[in-house]
C-alpha cells in the first residue's frame, strides 16, 4: 500500500470505476435541487434518487462520483472523535439495473488490493454481512478473502421504511494493535474503537419492503441496483497512516495555519479539530450559494461558524480569524472543486461580516453566562437562556456547551417554552392588513376556475361568477392580483373603481369594489392602461436591476422581497456590506444601458421548470414552481415571473436610483 494523496484517491476511484464502464458524475451542489425532503446533499446516493426511484432514465446505467456532503446531526462530536465531521466527501459507484453483486464485490476486492490501483494488503481488509446472505460471503472466498475475516451481522440490511431495500456489506481495515489491543469481536459486537476503520459500504438492493412481511418474506426488485459509499476522509487516514482524519492533507494545512495564527502547538487539540471541519462546511456550502441566516440551512451555517469562533477564542484568538483560512481550504480542495477559487473572495468577505457581527456580542453573552453559572450553579434556567438567545444572539447550542464545559444543565423545556411564547406573542402583534386572505373557509371551497387575461387585454366584457362579502369574481378579467412583488391593476368594474385585488387560495382573483352585484350579473372591467403602463415599466425595470447588482455586487445577491407599483418599485437583496454611491451609479448605468443604449426585446414563454434552468433563467429561492413555468426572456435577464412586463426595454424610457439602505 503506498502513500497517496486525496486528490490521487479521488482520481484513482474515478478512473478504474471508468475503466469498467462507468460515467463519472460530477459532484451535485449541497443545496439540493426540488429535494424539499432534504437540507443538504448528505450522501453520494442523494443527487441521484432521480434516476433510482425511476422519474428520470440516466444516459448510463454504471455511474461513479465523488459527492460532497454535509451532515449536521452530530456536530456535537466533531472534534472530540477521529472522524465525525460536518464537511465530507464521498466516493461512490451505482448501478441503476444493471451489474448486481457478483461483479459489485469483485471489482470491490480489485480496486482496494491490486497493486495497480490502492493495493491494500488483503490480510488488512475485513467484511461484515448479512447472516442471510450467503452469496456475498461467497463471492468474497472466491475472491481470497480469509473466511475468519467475514463477520455476519444483523444489521448489515438497508431498508427505510416500504420499498427498495437489501443486505449490504462494509469494508474495515485493521489498522494494528497499536490503536486497540482487543480483535474482531470490536467489529462482531459493533464497539467503537479506533483499528477497525469502516472504509466502504456496498448496498444490494434487491428487494421490496412491504408492511405485514417478514424479511425472508420480500419479494425480489425485477430491477436490482448498487449503491455504494467509502468515505474519502477515512480512505486518506488509512493511506496516509495518521492517527486521526484531521491529521490528513485534507484538514492539516489548516490546523498548520492556526498554528501560526494561535502560536499554539496543535498536539490533537479538540479546538483545532472544530476549526478545520467548520471553515470547510462554511466555505463549500456558501460557495454553493448558501446564505448565512437565522433560519433553516442558513442557521446551520451560522452556528457553525459561531462554534468555531467560540473555540477559537480557546486558542487566544479574539479577532476575527476564519475568514483567513479560507485560503487553506481552497489550496487544498480548489484542484478538484474548482468553483472554490471563483467564489472565494465573497466567501472571505461573508464570513468576515459574520465573525464582526458574532464578536460584538459574544464577550457580554460569555459574561452574562458566567454571572448565571455562579449564581444558578449547575442548573442554567431557561429564562436565562432564552435571555442569551435573544439579546445576546447565542444559539442554545452554544449555551448547552458552555454550561457542560462547566458541569451545569440547561432547562431547555422552560427555554422552547419562552421562545414559543415569543413566536405566539410575534403573531398576535402583527397587523390585520391583508387578513382576507386569511384561510377563510368560503374561499378555500371556492373552486370554481376563473381565467386572467390581462397579459393581452386591459378590458373584458366578463360574467360575475361568485359573489363574497369583501368583493367579486368574474369567469374571466384583465386585473392582475397583487402578486409576486407586483401590486393589483387599477381600474372599473361597470365604471365603480376596483380598490384592490387579491388572489384566493385556487388562483381566482377576487375584485374589491364597494357596490352590489350578483351572481350571472354581465360586466365590463377595464384596467386604467396609464397606472397599468407605469407599473410594467417598473417591473421590467426591477429585472434588469436584479441582474445588474449579481453583475455588479457579485453573483450571491438574490432578490428576497419586492414590490413594484405604478409609482415606484422596492427590491430586497442579501448583501454583505453597504456599498459606496460609485457602485451604486454603476448598476444604475448598467440598467440605463439596456434601456437607453442597448434596448433588449422582452420574450415571455412557457416552458418546464427543468428546460427553463437549462437556460439560466432565475428562480427565487424558496418559491413553488409547477412543472410548467412563465420565463421572461430579455436576453440579458431571464427570470420566472408571473408579472406584467413591457414588449422591450426602450419602454422604460429611464431608470434611477433613488434611495439605498440596509435593513
Amino acid at each position: 500500500m503506498r502513500y497517496m494523496t486525496a486528490a490521487e484517491i479521488r482520481d484513482t476511484w474515478l478512473r478504474f470505476f471508468e475503466s469498467k464502464g462507468h460515467k463519472i458524475e460530477s459532484s451535485a451542489s449541497l443545496v439540493p435541487q426540488n429535494d424539499p425532503t432534504l437540507l443538504w446533499i448528505n450522501a453520494g446516493v442523494a443527487p441521484l434518487k432521480k434516476y433510482f426511484d425511476g422519474s428520470e432514465k440516466p444516459t448510463n446505467p454504471r455511474l461513479t462520483n465523488v459527492q460532497k456532503c454535509i451532515r449536521t446531526n452530530d456536530i456535537e462530536h466533531v472534534g472530540k472523535t477521529a472522524r465525525h465531521h460536518t464537511f465530507f466527501e464521498m466516493l461512490g459507484n451505482f448501478s441503476i439495473g444493471d451489474y448486481f453483486k457478483e461483479d459489485a464485490i469483485k471489482w470491490g476486492y480489485e480496486i482496494l488490493t491490486d497493486s495497480r490501483w490502492f493495493g491494500f494488503p488483503k490480510e488488512k481488509l475485513y467484511m461484515t454481512y448479512y447472516p442471510d446472505d450467503f452469496e456475498a460471503r461467497d463471492l468474497w472466498i472466491s475472491l481470497g478473502v480469509d473466511p475468519s475475516h467475514l463477520i455476519p451481522r444483523p444489521d448489515n440490511f438497508w431498508e427505510i421504511g416500504p420499498g427498495p431495500c437489501g443486505p449490504d456489506t462494509e469494508i474495515y481495515f485493521d489498522r494494528g494493535e497499536a490503536y486497540d489491543t482487543r480483535g474482531k469481536e470490536l467489529i462482531e459486537d459493533d464497539i467503537e474503537n479506533e483499528r477497525y476503520i469502516e472504509i466502504w459500504n456496498i448496498v444490494f438492493s434487491q428487494f421490496n419492503s412491504k408492511v405485514g412481511l417478514t424479511r425472508d418474506q420480500y419479494p425480489e426488485l425485477p430491477s436490482k441496483n448498487i449503491d455504494t459509499g467509502a468515505g474519502l476522509e477515512r480512505f486518506a487516514c488509512v493511506i496516509q497512516g495518521t492517527k486521526t482524519n484531521f491529521e490528513t492533507d485534507l484538514f492539516y494545512p489548516t490546523i498548520q495555519h492556526l498554528e501560526k495564527l494561535s502560536t499554539i502547538s496543535y498536539d490533537g487539540q479538540m479546538a483545532f479539530k472544530v476549526i478545520a471541519d467548520h471553515i470547510k462546511a462554511l466555505t463549500f456550502a456558501i460557495s454553493d450559494g448558501a446564505m448565512l441566516s437565522n433560519e433553516g440551512r442558513g442557521y446551520v451555517l451560522r452556528r457553525l461558524l459561531r462554534r468555531a469562533v467560540k473555540y477559537g477564542r480557546k486558542l487566544g484568538l479574539f479577532e476575527p480569524f476564519l475568514h483567513k483560512l479560507v485560503q487553506d481550504v481552497v489550496d487544498v480542495m480548489g484542484i478538484y472543486y474548482q468553483n472554490l477559487e471563483e467564489t472565494k473572495d465573497i466567501v472571505s468577505k461573508l464570513i468576515l461580516k459574520e465573525e464582526q457581527k458574532f464578536l460584538e456580542t459574544i464577550s457580554e453573552g460569555e459574561r452574562h453566562l458566567t454571572d448565571a453559572i455562579q449564581k444558578e450553579g449547575n442548573h442554567i434556567s431557561g429564562e436565562t437562556a432564552f435571555k442569551l438567545y435573544d439579546t445576546y444572539g447565542f444559539p442554545i447550542e452554544l449555551t448547552v456547551e458552555y454550561a457542560e464545559e462547566h458541569g451545569a444543565i440547561v432547562d431547555l423545556d422552560a427555554f422552547y417554552d419562552a421562545l414559543n411564547k415569543q413566536k405566539e406573542r410575534s403573531r398576535n402583534a402583527r397587523t390585520q392588513i391583508g387578513s382576507m386572505k386569511a384561510q377563510e373557509e368560503a374561499f378555500l371551497n371556492f373552486k370554481e376556475p376563473s381565467l386572467f387575461v390581462g397579459y393581452d387585454h386591459l378590458q373584458r366584457e366578463a360574467r360575475v361568477i361568485k359573489v363574497f362579502e369583501q368583493g367579486i369574481v368574474l369567469d374571466q378579467t384583465p386585473f392582475y392580483a397583487t402578486s409576486g412583488g407586483q401590486v393589483f391593476d387599477k381600474g372599473t368594474i361597470n365604471g365603480l373603481e376596483v380598490t384592490d385585488v387579491i388572489k384566493l387560495p385556487h388562483g381566482q382573483h377576487l375584485h374589491v369594489i364597494e357596490a352590489q352585484f350578483e351572481q350571472g350579473d354581465e360586466v365590463l372591467a377595464i384596467v386604467d392602461p396609464k397606472t397599468r403602463l407605469k407599473t410594467i415599466r417598473n417591473h421590467s425595470a426591477a429585472h434588469l436591476f436584479h441582474q445588474a447588482i449579481k453583475d455588479v455586487f457579485g453573483k450571491h445577491t438574490n432578490q428576497q422581497g419586492s414590490q413594484v407599483s405604478d409609482k415606484s418599485w422596492r427590491f430586497d437583496f442579501n448583501h454583505y456590506e453597504n456599498e459606496p454611491e460609485k457602485r451604486i451609479l454603476e448598476v444604475e448605468n448598467l440598467v440605463k444601458t439596456y434601456i437607453q443604449q442597448t434596448p433588449l426585446d422582452v420574450i415571455i414563454r412557457q416552458m418546464s421548470l427543468e428546460e427553463a434552468k437549462r437556460i439560466g433563467a432565475m428562480a427565487l429561492f424558496g418559491e413553488k414552481y409547477g412543472d410548467v413555468v412563465r420565463v421572461v426572456d430579455m436576453g440579458w435577464s431571464k427570470e420566472l415571473c408571473g408579472g406584467t412586463h413591457v414588449k422591450n426595454t426602450r419602454e422604460i424610457i429611464d431608470f434611477a436610483i433613488c434611495s439605498y439602505e440596509s435593513i
